[in-house]
């Protein structure tokens, strides 16, 4: 049986309905607020693991012909962080920020970004644990509970009201319907933050850098990955799409209009919502 997606058979990609959009399309964004246009002219001029089983969740907030992108940005207060909020303004889009506590403290300026990202509707905040591992990941994993110390140190002085996480250096999911970890390695470490609370969030799309820490590629090609993911059901959660990226990329002209671009191509299908971390399926179920 052919999948439809918006009409459209899997032979054609959605993402080819550009050229036959209109342009004046109505924006389907379920966290839009009024733009700041001081904002938006501030702008700088120009192998995810697969979970084997997706689950079938029907949301009854997102029309059939739409679905969600979750756009996380991991790392901040980072460079890059004041850029990041320009484009979200620009675009009229939110996102979530997951912070690591010792960034929050690292200079004035982190401690300034902070304040911005606290302060900004479009944004809510999430824990990427203390140390980031001390970018050792091997080793921090080793110790479960020193794990669970790291978040609970990040969640206090960053004073996080959730308990919504993402680990440093892996993707690990935790949910009560979502289970997946990838590096086996890190199992207990990763039950050990279920236990205590945490809503663990990974992710099914990642804009990775080149090796001067800039965003690798182009938004063309960011933007036929979401299309080959929705059409092959690789995101964890059927329709709903976790995006990442770092602030840390966004320092240069390039890497900032890339973004831009590719939150701009996907608003202009008209086929897309955009929301925060938190409004994720089950995310906010109890855990068992």
């Amino acid at each position: 049986m052919t999948k439809i997606f918006a009409e459209k058979s899997r032979n054609k990609t959605f993402l080819g309905m550009f050229a036959v959009m209109s342009a004046t399309s109505i924006l389907f964004n379920g966290c839009s607020q009024e733009k700041d246009k001081k904002e938006s002219e501030k702008l700088i001029p120009k192998s995810h693991p697969v979970a084997k089983i997706v689950p079938k969740i029907d949301d009854e907030n997102v029309p059939s012909d739409k679905r969600v992108i979750y756009l996380t940005f991991d790392d901040g207060p980072n460079r890059g962080t004041e850029n990041l909020l320009k484009i979200l303004h620009k675009r009229n889009v939110c996102a979530t920020a997951f912070l690591v506590g010792k960034h929050a403290y690292g200079s004035k300026k982190q401690k300034d970004d902070l304040n911005l990202l606290r302060k900004d509707q479009l944004v809510e905040l999430a824990n990427h644990s203390f140390s980031h591992a001390h970018n050792k990941y091997n080793d921090f994993y080793k110790n479960p509970l020193a794990v669970v110390q790291d978040f609970d140190a990040a969640k206090d002085s960053l004073k996080l009201f959730d308990k919504i996480a993402r680990t440093p250096g892996r993707n690990i999911w935790r949910l009560n319907n979502i289970t997946v970890t990838d590096l086996k390695s890190s199992t207990e470490a990763a039950n050990s933050l279920k236990k205590a609370g945490y809503k663990v969030v990974g992710w099914d799309l990642e804009w990775k850098p080149t090796n001067k820490m800039a965003l690798k590629g182009n938004h063309e090609a960011m933007l036929k990955r979401v299309d080959s993911i929705f059409f092959n059901d690789l995101e964890k959660t059927s329709r709903h799409l976790v995006f990442l990226t770092h602030d840390q990329y966004l320092t240069d002209s390039d890497s900032v209009n890339e973004l831009d671009l590719f939150i701009e191509k996907l608003q202009k299908t008209n086929r897309f919502v955009f929301r925060k971390i938190s409004e994720y399926p089950k995310i906010n179920e109890v855990l068992n």
